[in-house]
């Protein structure tokens, strides 16, 4: 196990970086943001300089080779994240890699063949799973207190109402599913502990083929019902999970970022409590993990075999829905 400094570099200055990295970087001593590019050079330099980043380099390959760079946060549109996250593995360093991990599960069975023939971590930064509200939902579900799960609903939406917004971009790996509903999906996943099959999906569309409001019906082996729903377009703002089994009922507000402000209810035998946990950042936590898995700890949670199956049941639905999968044209 290594104790040394873990060095990133980051593909991209987007709005999630800070956030997602920069922040919780700044609060620990073990850990730096060393190296950035951008597609712009211009919008580079003014990042680094933003965020105290000390090296600028003309693009995306030599922060994956720069001797100085350990590990590669992934932070560019889903349409790019195989190709840089290979890169990135192959050329040794550990990866991050934001959601949604790739356009399809074809190409994040890529990315997991990479780390495994490296050895290397590579995380999806799913990093609602690492807050204390995800260990106490899910601990409140094995306790066996709902009784046996029968039926979950788990809801994203959020106006994204730009049109020139990356999220509507299909070229990109737009939809409201990958962007947003990729959460609800991981949800239910987490909760059921097993793959779903596709029951039916509908979904409206803006852009040719990109969903910005959609529904899903899954059903797990274990026999539990799902509903995921999620939307960008014509939409009010609705995150949270509901879980009902024949004993009782859960209700999670925000197990997305718990930091924002959050609420679990347990009604159960006609008793009502409510819980909150620490708002500590889902970031910090996140890093945390990834911290220790690089330096020999436990695995992270959401590692590429489970990003994996969660692009397997995202690309089920699309299909369900009659869209193509992102990066269809690309696939064999």
């Amino acid at each position: 196990m290594t104790t040394s400094a873990l060095h990133f570099g980051t593909l991209g200055a987007a709005r999630i970086t800070p956030p997602a990295l920069l922040e919780p970087a700044a609060q620990r001593d073990d850990v730096s943001v060393h190296v950035v590019a951008a597609r712009d050079p211009d919008r580079a330099r003014s990042f680094a300089a933003d965020h105290g980043i000390g090296t600028v380099v003309e693009d995306y390959a030599a922060v994956v080779t720069h001797p100085e760079v350990d590990a590669v946060y992934v932070a560019l549109p889903a349409s790019e994240h195989r190709e840089w996250t290979i890169a990135a593995l192959e050329a040794g360093k550990h990866v991050l890699c934001e959601k949604p991990f790739a356009n399809n599960a074809i190409e994040a069975a890529d990315m997991a063949a990479a780390a495994a023939g490296t050895g290397l971590v590579l995380c999806e930064a799913f990093h609602w799973r690492y807050h204390p509200l995800a260990h106490r939902f899910l601990e409140v579900v094995r306790s066996g207190e709902l009784g046996t799960v029968r039926r979950m609903t788990a809801a994203f939406t959020v106006p994204i109402e730009d049109r020139s917004d990356i999220r509507h971009r299909l070229e990109l790996g737009g939809g409201a599913l990958m962007d947003l509903g990729c959460y609800p999906v991981q949800w239910c996943r987490a909760v059921a502990d097993g793959e779903p099959e596709v029951i039916s999906a509908t979904a409206e569309v803006g852009e040719p083929d990109v969903d910005v409001r959609l529904r899903a019906e899954l059903r797990f082996p274990g026999g539990e019902e799902a509903v995921v729903v999620t939307g960008m377009e014509q939409v009010d703002r609705q995150i949270d999970l509901v879980v009902e089994g024949d004993a009782g009922r859960m209700v999670v507000q925000n197990p997305l970022a718990p930091q924002a402000g959050h609420e679990l209810v347990v009604e159960v035998g006609g008793e009502r409590r409510s819980e909150t946990v620490e708002l500590t950042t889902s970031y910090a936590h996140q890093l945390d993990a990834f911290v220790a898995a690089v330096r020999g700890g436990p695995p992270v949670l959401t590692d590429a075999d489970d990003a994996v199956a969660n692009m397997a049941v995202i690309d089920a639905i699309y299909r369900a829905a009659g869209l193509p999968v992102r990066g269809a044209e690309r696939l064999p």
